[in-house]
């Protein structure tokens, strides 16, 4: 335990994201006196305030909405479907409020001050913290020192050169999860997960929507038959896709009736792009930039800071944990580095960070979920392979639901069956991923997942039944 001053822990931990604070929540576990700095009034960072929940929330209000519009197809008779979106916003913001408080309740449980300020490293174990009372006033400044600290600072939203938002005619994600009023039409930059999951919601609102990637396919990080399986998906719902497209950032124009730009696929002729509202969702910076880690030996590369599989940075007692060492840049991965970190701090036993074994999810419709690497990664490595695919319409409890675009897909070694990689596009795809993710911290084969017996009538079927399909075995396909 930590002795001297009150203003001396155990643990410093700046930043109280979800990497932040599961970090903060484990060391409190172990006994460690814990103090959570953050300058926000609540902790929860992007995820909970403005991220993945209110995000999440808004999407089960499109996905409901369009389910509604199919209930005829259940023998189900509802009037005209209608969409309140300030209904919609004032639910989003009643999850994330709720949230927040059972966070607060946490804090206590696991005995953690939190620390409301801005945090500057001063050295690896000082932190100097500029307070906030409150109201968000300035409230004198304090110096904490930790026998170990960890950073978790997150990251921020990026724009392209010559390309600034506004808030109003060009916005970011930050911007829309603020709004309570929809545009006509948008112009959504970027289809990376953010990308396709605001197209899809807003699509599913009404709005009519053009999307434009800059490689040649959307979800670029994603294996291909899925990047292709969403692209086929969004383009039969109506939406404008434009892959390898081009455009000038420095010359959209803003006016008064929206936004305007010449755009199109690389080598053809751009054509004039209208819409009410752009969103530009083409990555996140590390928060890196002015927390002190020149007063450090931290190294630092393009933003990124350094660490070893076990999170230390070269700094001793400094670890870094989230968006800002690089890696996947998903809440549940920096939870994880968080507490792999104080398990580090306290000598536990744990194992290192694997980021192939880390799950993806993205929220679009079809949701989409992957694990491991991707099929075109095991060619470039020279890696032998087998794949076994099972379409979501071979499942009966999709078919139930009426809900059955999609696939699953298992890629093993083809010399030794070791589960490689599993990439889902369909129905609630992004629950049933965990399974995969089980097994491959178990070291399974595509033969013991397959092997597994799947309760019938379910969605996880699709999961066994592709995994026998690497060897030919699939029963219902």
């Amino acid at each position: 335990m930590a002795v001297g001053s009150s203003n001396s822990f155990d643990l410093v931990v700046l930043g109280a994201g979800t990497g932040g604070y599961s970090a903060a929540f484990r060391a409190g576990q172990w006994g460690l006196k814990v103090a959570l700095v953050d300058e926000g009034p609540r902790i929860g960072g992007t995820c909970l305030l403005r991220g993945c929940i209110p995000t999440k929330a808004m999407l089960e209000s499109a996905d409901l909405v369009d389910k509604v519009r199919h209930a005829g197809d259940f023998g189900i008779k509802v009037g005209e479907t209608g969409v309140d979106y300030g209904v919609i916003a004032a639910r989003r913001d009643q999850i994330v409020d709720r949230l927040t408080k059972g966070l607060g309740s946490l804090i206590k449980k696991n005995k953690v001050e939190h620390i409301r300020g801005r945090g500057v490293l001063q050295s690896g174990k000082k932190i100097k913290v500029a307070k906030l009372d409150e109201e968000g006033q300035p409230a004198g400044d304090i110096v904490l020192e930790g026998t170990d600290v960890v950073l978790a600072t997150g990251s921020r939203v990026k724009s392209l050169p010559g390309l600034e938002p506004d808030g109003t005619r060009i916005v970011t994600s930050d911007d829309v999860l603020k709004t309570s009023t929809l545009p006509a039409s948008m112009i959504v930059v970027g289809a990376g997960a953010v990308g396709v999951e605001f197209a899809s919601f807003y699509h599913d609102m009404g709005v009519g929507v053009t999307l434009l990637e800059y490689a040649p396919a959307i979800v670029p990080l994603e294996d291909a038959d899925v990047s292709k399986d969403l692209e086929r998906s969004f383009k039969k719902r109506g939406m404008t896709v434009i892959t390898g497209a081009r455009f000038d950032p420095a010359s959209v124009s803003v006016d008064e009736n929206g936004v305007r730009l010449m755009a199109g696929k690389e080598g053809e002729e751009p054509a004039e792009l209208r819409a009410e509202q752009m969103l530009v969702a083409t990555g996140r910076a590390p928060n890196t930039d002015d927390v002190g880690l020149e007063n450090t030996r931290a190294k630092v590369e393009k933003g990124i800071v350094q660490v070893n599989a076990h999170m230390r940075t070269a700094e001793p007692h400094l670890y870094a944990i989230g968006d800002i060492i690089g890696g996947l840049w998903l809440a549940h991965v920096a939870a994880h580095e968080g507490i792999a970190a104080v398990h580090s701090i306290v000598g536990a036993e744990h194992e290192p960070v694997d980021y192939l074994k880390m799950p993806r999810a993205t929220y679009a419709r079809p949701q989409i979920a992957s694990i491991g690497r991707t099929q075109a990664e095991c060619e470039r490595e020279g890696i032998p392979v087998k794949v076994g695919k099972l379409p979501f319409q071979a499942v009966g409890k999709a078919l139930i639901g009426g809900d059955h675009e999609g696939f699953t897909k298992v890629i093993a070694h083809k010399e030794t069956d070791e589960l490689l990689g599993v990439h889902m596009i369909g129905p609630h795809v992004t629950d049933l991923i965990a399974e995969a993710s089980a097994a491959m911290l178990l070291e399974a084969t595509a033969w013991e997942l397959g092997a597994t017996v799947h309760p019938h009538p379910t969605l996880s079927e699709a999961l066994g039944e592709a995994a026998l399909a690497v060897d030919g075995r699939s029963i219902n396909f």
